[in-house]
């Protein structure tokens, strides 16, 4: 899943190529995909979704956790989560034979980047596509004000790249969970937002701590390597353009390049590179989770 570095480099690229432009026509043969949010005048269906976007000019493109926003004209905003294997794409593409096919040769011919199941045309000639191998994304269209004053964003913690993100608030956060293993509440989004499998287990490899150490038992020392660790692997995803490791592109279809400084996540057998030993794989709640046995002791 695309977590807060591919996101925040998908917006980036966004806000450089669409901006001021205007929804001229949305197509999809995955329907699903356009959810109903709970909030007055959203769309009926996928027509209504239609009618409603067309003639719309985005304004701004900005992230909440793993969220992009388009701040639209007229007081709406499109939401877009990218879930497991989607991603948006900006280029041209041609429809043929149930297929998408990208007009010029690059990136956009990715095998990754050919599951467009949501296809927005902008004024100016650009495209806006979603390629999503699982089908999981979800697109919604708001209003702006309720979608800021709605309980999915209420809940979510703060973001760990803001500046008012101080090591006491960090501190002050978990104290408050009081009981947990790290690794699950750093990706619990209600706490933190925008950290998922990927960077938390390439923070606490970075802090030397285990995923499953209970935060009761961090000492100040750990903790304040967590907290530099969280944010250095963060900004370190932003500049390397994000994880391609799986399915995620950035919009103009190529890999990010955080692979290169990937150390432990699916890295299970591979020499841990700072003692030499055997990156492990273990699973709890739900979720994979790798570490080195030696530098990352219970």
């Amino acid at each position: 899943m695309p977590e807060l570095p591919e996101v925040e480099t998908t917006i980036r690229s966004l806000n450089s190529k669409v901006i001021d432009r205007i929804f001229i026509d949305v197509w999809s043969d995955w329907k699903k995909t356009i959810k109903k949010p709970d909030c007055a005048g959203r769309p009926k269906d996928f027509e209504d979704f239609k009618k409603k976007i067309k003639g719309k000019k985005i304004n701004k493109i900005w992230r909440r956790a793993k969220n992009i926003i388009f701040d639209l004209s007229g007081g709406y905003s499109l939401l877009a989560h990218q879930k497991m294997t989607g991603h948006l794409l900006i280029g041209n593409w041609k429809l043929e034979i149930g297929n998408w096919k990208p007009l010029n040769t690059g990136p956009l011919q990715d095998a990754s980047n050919s599951y467009i199941h949501l296809m927005f045309w902008l004024s100016g000639g650009p495209m806006l596509a979603l390629s999503d191998l699982r089908k999981f994304a979800k697109i919604e269209l708001w209003k702006t004000n309720e979608l800021l004053s709605s309980k999915e964003f209420k809940d979510l913690g703060p973001e760990p790249l803001e500046k008012d993100f101080t090591f006491e608030k960090f501190k002050q956060i978990l104290k408050n969970k009081k009981a947990g293993k790290i690794k699950q509440i750093l990706m619990d989004q209600s706490v933190i937002a925008g950290i998922g499998n990927i960077y938390s287990n390439e923070a606490m490899w970075r802090a030397k701590i285990h995923p499953q150490k209970d935060i009761a038992e961090l000492s100040e020392k750990e903790l304040k390597l967590l907290y530099q660790s969280v944010r250095k692997v963060l900004l370190l995803g932003i500049k390397l353009g994000g994880e391609s490791f799986s399915d995620y592109r950035q919009p103009d279809g190529t890999k990010g390049c955080f692979d290169e400084e990937r150390r432990v996540y699916q890295r299970e057998g591979e020499k841990c590179s700072r003692c030499k030993a055997k990156i492990k794989r273990i699973k709890f709640g739900g979720r994979s989770s790798f570490f080195c046995p030696i530098c990352q002791k219970l």
